[in-house]
């Protein structure tokens, strides 16, 4: 596994199931895996698991302002920042998913306005589809696991939020690499 670390994915932002934010209260951005380019082959190629990485949001008009509806700006997400990210890749098996999706949840810094704005205490952007996103999977967390109930998966899913967040801290080669690949990355 390690050996295929980091992974360098770029996509676009789609609609998923909805689940992380009204289920969980952890909002996730999922890619498409139509548009995904990767530095280890297709999608299906990519390793099944929980990880941690960095993550950028190339700015550009979000669906929510397409449709014209109006988004508070501190709950806007900037193209110029770079987020620590938990990152989901595979079935979600609590849930019974047949299609594998990648699922990147990002992490606001402590200080931000909306980093424990959700109904858990996680990070909460306002909606931002079809835009692309630049993510680097730097490290392995836990393999996938089924759990008895949404309050025992949430409970998982915020240590890794906190492990990714400790870990991306770090001060290493890899780290430095992998969040400046995210940071001068283009469409």
């Amino acid at each position: 596994m390690n050996q295929q670390l980091p992974i360098r994915i770029v996509s676009k932002v789609v609609r998923g199931y909805g689940r992380g934010s009204k289920d969980l209260g952890i909002p996730t951005a999922n890619i498409s895996r139509d548009h995904l380019t990767c530095s280890i082959g297709s999608f299906d190629d990519l390793p099944t698991g929980i990880y941690w990485g960095y993550a950028r949001i190339i700015a550009g008009e979000s669906s929510s302002e397409k449709d014209g509806q109006e988004t508070n700006n501190n709950n806007k997400i900037s193209g110029r920042d770079v987020y620590t990210a938990a990152v989901s890749i595979g079935y979600n098996p609590t849930y019974n998913n047949k299609e594998k999706t990648v699922e990147p949840h990002l992490i606001a810094e402590s200080n931000h306005s909306q980093r424990h704005a959700s109904s858990t205490g996680e990070t909460m952007f306002s909606d931002f589809y079809d835009t692309t996103i630049v993510l680097s999977v730097v490290g392995y967390l836990r393999p996938e696991l089924p759990f008895e109930g949404l309050e025992k998966l949430t409970l998982a899913i915020k240590k890794d939020i906190e492990d990714a967040c400790s870990l991306a801290k770090e001060d290493n080669t890899t780290n430095k690499e992998e969040k400046e690949w995210v940071l001068q990355h283009q469409q």
